[in-house]
Formats: C-alpha cells, structure tokens, sequence
C-alpha cells in the first residue's frame, strides 16, 4: 500500500511504500489499548485517551511515512502521528469545595507535509484515530491489500497473528 496524500483536490505527495503492514499493526494495537480492562485503562479513564504503549519516551512516535522510494527526494511527502500527552486546568464548580484540577489528555497529532513545505495538522483522540486507520485499511481491501488476519481480533483486544 502506498497513500496518495491530497489537500482540496490536489495531490502534494506520496508516502509509504509497504506500509499496510505497519498501519494494520497499529490498528490493532489500539483497539487493545482502548477496550476496558487494558493496561492503559487503568492509567486513563477515559477510552479517548487509551493510546499503545510504546518504548518510553515523552511523545511517542506512532507513525512515520515519508518518500515513497529511497531515491525519492526527501521533500515529495510525510505523513506521521506523534502522541503528545497535555495538561488543562478545569475550574471548580461554583458551589463546590476546592480550587479546581487538572486533567491529563493523550491525543494523536497527525501531520502531512507535501513537496511545497505545506503542511496540514489535526489533533485526534484513540477513536477517531482508530477511524482513520479503519477507513484506510478499508479503502486498501477495495483496492486488494487486505490486512484482515493481522486486524481480525482489534475488536477484542487479541494479539492474532
């Protein structure tokens, strides 16, 4: 598989050779993250923010797709997903003892950056990241790339293989 990235109509890059497999991976490893009972479920409550764990480090690198082809220049595309974890302050409840708290939030950042130096962004949590990944994969089978026995147990948080 190797994606064609497009901005309003127009195609600023190609990324990814191959990369089906890693996309499949990752599609399952997040539905295991985000099923109650996982180990980040313990960590965070809320399944939006229910991310893989990886090897680590602060912000974590999800993904990373850059040229196509060795030869390619480094400039004709990259797409890649960095987990970046926040804190915002939410405000005590008129009424309510206490001064307020603060919330941790984990979130997908996801980046394409095309030829020109232009580049788009969205912040997304664990599900509309799992959306992402679901659409991709399955627009990949109408293409015939299927990766369904690496993501057939994603709804069940298996590790099939």
């Amino acid at each position: 598989m190797t994606l064609q990235l497009v901005r309003d109509g127009t195609s600023f890059g190609t990324v990814g050779e191959r990369c089906g497999f890693f996309l499949a991976d990752l599609a399952r490893r997040l539905a295991a993250a985000r099923q109650d009972g996982s180990p980040q479920a313990r960590r965070w409550p809320d399944p939006d923010d229910r991310f893989p764990d990886s090897a680590g480090t602060k912000d974590p690198e999800l993904f990373a797709f850059r040229y196509r082809d060795r030869g390619d220049l480094a400039s004709t595309g990259e797409l890649r997903c960095t987990l970046r974890t926040t804190a915002y302050w939410i405000a005590a409840q008129p009424g309510k003892e206490g001064g307020g708290s603060w919330r941790l939030a984990r979130r997908a950042v996801v980046e394409a950056w095309g030829a020109g130096g232009r580049g788009v962004r969205a912040v997304l949590t664990s599900g509309e990241l799992a959306g992402f990944l679901s659409d991709l994969l399955r627009e990949a089978e109408r293409a015939g790339a299927s990766y369904r026995e690496l993501t057939m147990g994603a709804s069940t948080g298996s590790t099939r293989r």
